[in-house]
């Protein structure tokens, strides 16, 4: 569903600031495979989300989802494979408009407008319905606005709208970073039945490794723009905090040093 060949992306180029990002990056995502992302500060996870997502485009390498060279592809125009969740939670929702439009919008998105009531009955229902999977009483509260609600809720809802057209690929950049752990936990669970359900590819970035390893099928490692560790099935489900850090010290040479991810 994903692939991604020899990826390298260099900012600042000939300056002083000049900062590797991506170095030669090769990746490989099956159908349903829920892999996780974990870390250090500029490892690269944030840049591989992004040149996933068209932000900007790579000094070299190749992108495929699903078969498809997106390489040089506008954002726009690849956004109909892709479902992004960001950290922040005022990100990936219109505050000013209410639930059911939110939904509307992100259920709309990609085909032609006509001229017609804009929210249905029959649409109204599927969405009270989808709402009511997420087990926080938003199904109640459809018209409310979305910038009144708490960031979990409007994370949870942020889910649904970018599940809600079976992308081929959902991106999930530290969805749950700004949220208490409790929320967190809750946002998480709601990630898994989502995932679950769609059989939606998924890339996760988290600085949790407790979350990278209770979560997916799969975790990778990054440190400076390449991957340094892959690890899956039974591997992955045996796996520590303790050998994580023992792999990174091993594989990198030097030792793991994010205070974010060690004390999370």
């Amino acid at each position: 569903m994903l692939k991604i060949e020899n990826l390298s992306k260099v900012f600042n180029a000939g300056t002083v600031n000049e900062k590797a990002a991506l170095n030669g990056l090769d990746l490989t995502l099956k159908n349903g495979d829920f892999v996780t992302v974990i870390g250090g500060n500029g490892a690269g996870k944030s840049s591989l989300l992004n040149a996933i997502a068209g932000t900007w485009k790579p000094d070299s390498g190749k992108i495929y989802i699903d078969d498809v060279d997106v390489t040089n592809m506008p954002e726009y125009k690849r956004a109909k494979f892709l479902g992004r969740v960001f950290q922040d939670p005022m990100m990936g929702t219109a505050a000013t408009m209410g639930i059911e439009e939110n939904l509307a919008l992100a259920a709309r998105r990609g085909r032609v407008r006509g001229l017609k009531w804009g929210i249905s009955n029959k649409e109204r229902e599927e969405y009270r319905n989808l709402l009511a999977t997420l087990g926080l009483g938003l199904e109640d509260r459809l018209s409310n606005k979305v910038g009144l609600l708490s960031g979990g809720q409007r994370q949870a809802i942020t889910l649904l709208m970018a599940s809600l057209r079976k992308p081929k690929l959902l991106l999930l950049d530290e969805h749950t970073a700004a949220l208490d752990p409790k929320t967190a936990q809750k946002v998480l669970e709601i990630s898994d039945k989502i995932v679950e359900e769609n059989n939606l590819t998924t890339l996760m970035i988290t600085h949790n490794m407790k979350d990278a390893i209770a979560h997916g099928n799969r975790l990778i490692m990054m440190n400076e723009g390449k991957i340094i560790l892959d690890i899956s099935g039974e591997e992955k489900k045996n796996l520590t905090v303790k050998d994580l850090l023992q792999y990174f010290s091993s594989t990198s040479g030097e030792e793991f040093a994010n205070d974010k991810t060690l004390l999370a």
